[in-house]
């Protein structure tokens, strides 16, 4: 088969192992994440409610985290960062 100059473009590339890794982890944390909240609807003692709720907020801290490394990681994102040139991302 010749190789043709769409052929590159067309061909399914390996995928990233570190964009793979920290799509596991942010599955990992919304479970973290699921956990936490169940364990605060279950609080009853002040001290408690309190631990969870600052659990809550670190685990959704990091997923946070997550998810901008991912969306800056992403071929989709960078992709479309060359389209539009010198463009701000919030």
């Amino acid at each position: 088969m010749k190789s043709t100059p769409f052929s590159k473009i067309y061909k399914k590339s390996r995928p990233d192992p570190v964009l793979t890794a920290l799509h596991d982890e942010l599955r990992l944390a919304q479970g973290d994440l699921a956990l936490a909240y169940r364990q605060f609807d279950q609080a009853v003692d002040p001290e408690l409610v309190e631990s969870c709720v600052y659990q809550i907020n670190a685990v959704k801290a990091r997923c946070n985290y997550l998810i901008r490394a991912i969306k800056e990681r992403s071929p989709e994102t960078l992709a479309a960062a060359a389209l539009e040139g010198n463009a701000a991302w919030i």
